[in-house]
């Protein structure tokens, strides 16, 4: 062979050669992307782990350390990013035409796998765009990154079987690497994400006392934990901004009322005292931040420029309270420093950003430790908003009740649980926020569909009610008008009707529409509804005292006023004579609880709260002017202002000019706070000729604003029912009508008279009529009521039979429950002890007991929706006592004498306040008819707002 041919023959050979897939570079490489995964492989075992034991347990366990590891995985998943793909594309490149095409097509599904694994991580991170937000295709993702890598897997072991030999030591440095990894999860379990130096306060548990609120650990929690709103807005950016509008935000001394009423507690506090600690009843609810922190007892504590003052009730605050402690509200409840993910109270952008990420991608643990599912309950709003005054606040008494929405709610029609209401909806309002947090739409991350708003939504934190007073006094015009949309028509006002000589017995002319005929110089009583609309507690509720809700009701005769009540004069003081939905509360001395004083309330001297779903009945005299002609407009308003005159006369005095900013004016100035309008109603009183008798005039009977006759007639009925014994015999005329017009609401609630009159054998025939008619009555309401008359009667097997079947109802497509009914059940047990008795008298000795034992269950299963109940309290008394049970005998012993209301107490404060306020004493009396001519001054419709 020549030279020549020999050079050609090795050239050719050398083209043969094939390209070698893997150079030393690309497996230097390789060794990288496998470690890694390596790495990634045992920290997604642990993630994985972590996930499935939640799901089986229903236990959370993503820690601290926990979070710590998902940001490790965040980081070693975009660590391997560039090497995966940069040694997959060469490494396909360089190995495309190599004869061992099944290795080659492994490779290529090893590659697209490592891709998918990839892609589907950066997707589950929610990063920008790629925001992944619809639950189905997450799962989708979710699944696939899962599964991916068991491929990855698989597919790598195919790949080398049709490949090179297995090199092990590759799989001990890869070993080597997860111990190191191991280690560094080690070190990052020691990690603390609290900031808190626990502290305790130097009184122990005592520090607390005497609100009912608490530490988890019994330490103070520092203030930044809690005042720290700023981290929500990182993700909460539509709830932070509602939040701001709430009142909740300004429950501190950064709201004017608040702290003018405070700085007096805490005042006479020190002076009955020696100390604030009194006053410490109030923070529980209403300064959180420098309670918990510490900082509310020092005597050195500025409540107008110190930060914690101005935190009110914080986004942390809520989300931090890890349970509630019991149904006695007053703040009984256990708070906690919120356990955050890595970097929460950093202020390095790039860290903020970190922990942003962690908390998108696996927002399961925030979820948990800032929403529980009692957060979504009334239970929770119960905290605050049940209340009862303690000995240390009045110096009086061991208890005495205040404000309190959550039993008037879950007594309800409107909650499902209250058996004996009037109306009922057609679906339970099962908690407080479907009202008072309504959906809004948002694009917030932890944003959800909602059905309301047929978009992603949350739910509004500004909590619409009725505080239109601090909205106002910080210039939040739109908070205000939020406020008066919501206040809109919860309450009716129908001008029902009217009674010939001025009398609450004189002839009903009813329902009226929109005019009459009246004979002048003739006196007449205008019958005015209020009806609870909108409502799923006591109309008014919370701070009965304070608030102003008032009927102002106007009779003209062209720009003339002849009669009028509810008026304001020129500081906009509203007259004192008017009817005021409110509660007079007195202190011993039979003066005005007028400035949010709790703590020297005392005793009411009358309450015209009246409850969802129910009526109020008010009579106004008007005396028609001799001689006219004229018709002659009447009209009823029902206004809302959040604070009298007086109380905000208080306030102004309290304010410090040179450091308050808010200007709220100075005391005797007029009374500028927002009035609503809640509803109203007017009526044309036509002059007839005056030898014609109003009741030979033809009125028309027809439906008002879309409300039928005969709920009219049904809602009149209500209000006198309700104002007591001196309106029972109007209250069972209007039923009567009612009953005429085919509703069962008429013998049902004509069976409530007759049990209050004590006839029990009408009572019995209306309830055996209503049980005739069609649409049935509600069960519930029937076997209660058929319940406590057989008892009267002394049938109390039946009785306790309907009492029982009561308790036993259930309407799960209208989320009606009324086990809860706690007043249901002490009738029971009341009925069960009549029953006892009756056995022990007949000498059945074993039947008896078993009666006994039964009340027993039922009056402590009352307790345990409402632990302060004085008749349950009462009458295991008499249950441990027959017993011979001594011990628990005296324990209920002596909580009936705590809970029972001083029956002296009206007798001490009410004839002074009656001397003092006449006004408000003739609100008092049991028929009270306003006279709108009181003054018998006429003036022109300019001079009188």
């Amino acid at each position: 062979m020549s030279v020549a041919e020999s050079h050609a023959e090795t050239t050719a050979v050398k083209k043969k050669a094939p390209i070698r897939p893997v150079t030393p570079r690309l497996r230097i490489v390789l060794y990288v992307v496998l470690t890694l995964f390596g790495v990634l492989a045992a920290n997604g075992l642990y993630l994985t782990s972590i996930t499935w034991l939640q799901y089986f347990t229903d236990a959370v366990y993503e820690t601290h350390f926990y979070q710590f590891m998902f940001l490790i995985h965040l980081g070693l998943g975009l660590l391997l990013i560039t090497p995966v793909v940069g040694f997959g594309v060469l490494h396909m490149i360089r190995s495309r035409h190599r004869r061992n095409r099944r290795a080659v097509r492994i490779g290529y599904a090893l590659f697209a796998i490592s891709i998918t694994i990839l892609v589907s991580g950066l997707l589950l991170m929610r990063v920008g765009s790629f925001a992944i937000t619809s639950p189905s295709t997450r799962n989708v993702v979710y699944w696939a990154h899962i599964i991916a890598p068991l491929a990855a897997i698989w597919l790598y072991w195919l790949h080398r079987l049709v490949g090179p030999s297995i090199k092990w030591h590759v799989g001990r440095r890869v070993s080597i690497a997860i111990v190191g990894f191991v280690a560094l999860m080690v070190s990052f379990q020691a990690s603390n994400g609290t900031v808190s130096q626990g502290i305790a306060p130097a009184s122990g548990d005592k520090y607390f006392k005497p609100s009912l609120a608490k530490t988890a650990t019994g330490k103070f929690i520092d203030e930044k934990t809690l005042h720290n709103d700023a981290y929500c807005l990182r993700c909460h950016e539509d709830i932070y901004n509602s939040a701001l509008h709430s009142a909740h935000k300004l429950s501190s001394f950064n709201n004017p009322a608040y702290r003018a009423s405070v700085r007096e507690t805490r005042k006479v506090a020190t002076e009955r005292a020696g100390d604030v600690q009194a006053s410490r009843w109030c923070a529980g609810c209403h300064d959180p931040v420098p309670f918990f922190a510490g900082k509310f007892d020092d005597p050195n504590y500025d409540d107008v420029s110190d930060s914690s003052a101005h935190a009110g009730i914080t986004c942390t605050v809520c989300h931090a309270i890890q349970s509630v402690d019991s149904n006695i509200g007053n703040a009984d409840y256990t708070i906690d420093e919120p356990k955050h993910y890595p970097f929460a109270y950093s202020d390095n952008s790039l860290l903020q950003q970190l922990n942003s990420l962690m908390v998108k991608a696996k927002p399961a643990y925030h979820k948990h430790e800032m929403l529980k599912p009692f957060h979504k309950t009334a239970e929770f709003c119960s905290t605050c908003h049940k209340v009862s005054l303690p000995n240390e606040v009045t110096d009086y008494k061991e208890f005495l009740r205040g404000q309190n929405h959550y039993d008037s709610y879950l007594l309800s029609g409107v909650s499902g649980h209250g058996a004996s209401s009037f109306y009922y909806p057609p679906k339970a309002q099962t908690n407080c926020n479907e009202c008072h947090m309504p959906a809004m739409a948002s694009n917030d991350f932890g944003a959800r569909y909602m059905e309301k708003l047929g978009e992603l939504g949350v739910h509004d934190h500004a909590f619409p009610s009725a505080n239109t007073a601090i909205a106002y006094w910080m210039g939040d015009d739109a908070t205000v008008e939020a406020h008066r949309a919501y206040l809109k028509d919860t309450v009716r006002v129908d001008l029902f009707g009217i009674r010939e000589e001025g009398t609450i017995n004189g002839n009903l002319v009813a329902p009226l529409s929109d005019s009459v005929s009246v004979v002048a110089g003739e006196n007449y009583l205008i019958e005015t509804v209020l009806r609870t609309m909108k409502l799923g507690h006591h109309f008014t509720q919370g701070t009965t005292d304070s608030n102003e809700i008032w009927v102002e009701l106007t009779a003209k005769q062209g720009d003339t006023i002849i009669g009028k009540s509810g008026h304001r004069d020129d500081r906009e003081a509203v007259d004192s004579w008017a009817h005021f939905v409110n509660t007079f509360m007195l202190d011993r001395n039979g003066n005005r609880i007028n400035r949010r004083n709790a703590q020297d309330i005392f005793t009411p001297l009358y309450t015209n709260q009246f409850p969802p779903g129910a009526g109020q009945t008010l009579h106004y005299r008007l005396a028609i002017p001799e001689g006219t002609t004229e018709p002659i407009e009447v009209t009823a308003r029902l206004l809302y202002r959040k604070f009298d005159t007086e109380y905000l006369d208080y306030i102004r005095r309290d304010r410090d000019p040179e450091r308050d900013l808010l200007d709220l004016g100075q005391p005797g100035d007029p009374n500028d706070l927002p009035i609503v309008e809640i509803s109203s109603d007017s009526l044309v009183l036509n002059i007839s000729d005056s030898t014609t008798a109003i009741s030979d005039l033809e009125v028309a009977e027809k439906d008002s604003d879309g409300f039928p006759t005969w709920q009219r007639w049904n809602d009149y009925g209500i209000g006198l029912l309700l104002k007591g014994k001196a309106e029972l015999k109007q209250a069972a005329e209007a039923f009567q009508h009612v009953a005429e017009l085919g509703r069962f609401d008429g013998p049902l609630n004509l069976a409530r008279v007759q049990f209050s009159e004590g006839d029990l054998d009408g009572a019995t025939e209306s309830l055996s009529v209503a049980a005739t008619m069609e649409p049935a009555p509600p069960s519930w309401t029937h076997s209660w009521l058929s319940g406590i008359v057989n008892r009267q009667q002394g049938n109390l097997e039946a009785a306790a039979d309907s009492l029982r079947a009561v308790l036993q109802t259930k309407v799960p497509e209208r989320d009606f429950d009324f086990s809860l009914d706690y007043r249901v059940r002490n009738e029971l047990g009341l009925t069960l002890i009549d029953l006892a008795q009756r056995a022990d008298v007949q000498g059945d000795d074993e039947r008896a007991k078993s009666l006994m034992n039964e009340a027993r269950s039922e009056l402590l299963s009352a307790l345990e929706v409402d632990s302060e109940n004085v008749t349950a309290h009462a009458n295991l008394v008499e249950v441990y006592a027959w017993l011979g049970d001594t011990e628990n005998e005296q324990i209920h012993r002596r909580l009936h004498s705590k809970y029972k209301p001083d029956d002296n107490a009206a007798e001490v404060a009410q004839p002074v306040a009656r001397r003092k306020y006449p006004a408000a004493n003739h609100a008092a009396e049991a028929l009270v008819i306003y006279d709108l001519q009181r003054d018998e001054s006429t003036a022109p419709l300019a001079q009188s707002r």
